[in-house]
């Protein structure tokens, strides 16, 4: 049998316990839903993030995955108007039209681009950018300057053809599992050409956000990927992953991908 004062050591004991789960549930609280806006690549849309933008309601956040112009379920606007610019006031437009503050910026691949131009109009927006296998341009630079020859070669004949964009390699060619390539190859639409012939301006507001990160693909060879990596790792104040994952990671891996992003918002 428990003498009194033995249980009233373990009552005791056992608010103690409640209270404190109840103060470390109030601190896990406290951080309260965050607001994500995830971008994707070249040849993708919204549509990529499908998995990912589910598991984050789940958990109460708020999502917001925009098509950029001329892609996706907005191809029909496709047009050789559509530039780097366009793409960055896509972005910039979701912020003010959804007035949003406070957000975890996702950039795929491509989107990298036009998430590095947005962050010059929305710095005191963002409070976490993440870079997702994307690319991470300086200033001046245009998106054909990192393509291969054989691509820069590609481009100009198509620009020669008045053609206004560029159909995109298959989703084997990114790594994606076998199981989803017939859904991304039938989602996938042509590129806007004029996206990669516009210099990008940046002033360094992406090296200015509160909390920056990269996360690698590591089973897509890209070398400037790896670069990145590499730069961002000896960086001040950001964090790096990687993944064992193809490029699409949001569409092979969107569980371990949404824990990435709580972590890192």
């Amino acid at each position: 049998m428990i003498k009194r004062r033995q249980f009233a050591q373990l009552a005791a004991a056992g608010i103690a316990g409640v209270l404190a789960a109840g103060a470390s549930s109030a601190v896990a609280q406290s951080a309260g839903p965050r607001t994500f806006v995830l971008v994707h690549g070249a040849w993708h849309g919204g549509w990529c993030w499908r998995h990912v933008e589910d598991l984050l309601r789940a958990e109460g956040h708020r999502v917001f995955s925009p098509t950029l112009t001329g892609l996706g379920e907005r191809s029909h606007l496709m047009s050789n108007a559509i530039t780097l610019e366009t793409h960055i006031q896509d972005i910039v437009n979701v912020f003010k039209f959804e007035d949003l503050h406070d957000v975890t910026l996702v950039g795929h691949s491509y989107g990298g681009w036009p998430v590095s131009g947005a962050l010059e109009h929305l710095e005191s927006r963002v409070s976490s950018v993440i870079f997702l296998d994307a690319f991470m341009p300086e200033d001046g630079q245009k998106g054909i300057d990192q393509n291969s020859p054989e691509s820069i070669a590609a481009i100009k004949a198509a620009i020669e053809r008045g053609e206004v964009s560029r159909k995109g390699p298959s989703a084997a060619a990114f790594g994606v599992l076998s199981e989803n390539q017939a859904w991304v190859d039938k989602m996938t639409t042509p590129q806007p050409i004029g996206v990669s012939l516009t210099p990008v301006k940046l002033t360094g507001a992406r090296d200015r956000i509160p909390k920056r990160s990269y996360i690698r693909a590591g089973r897509y060879a890209q070398p400037s990927f790896d670069r990145y990596l590499t730069e961002r790792k000896a960086a001040p104040g950001w964090k790096t992953h990687v993944v064992d994952s193809g490029h699409d990671v949001m569409v092979d891996y969107p569980r371990e991908l949404t824990k990435l992003l709580l972590q890192f918002a």
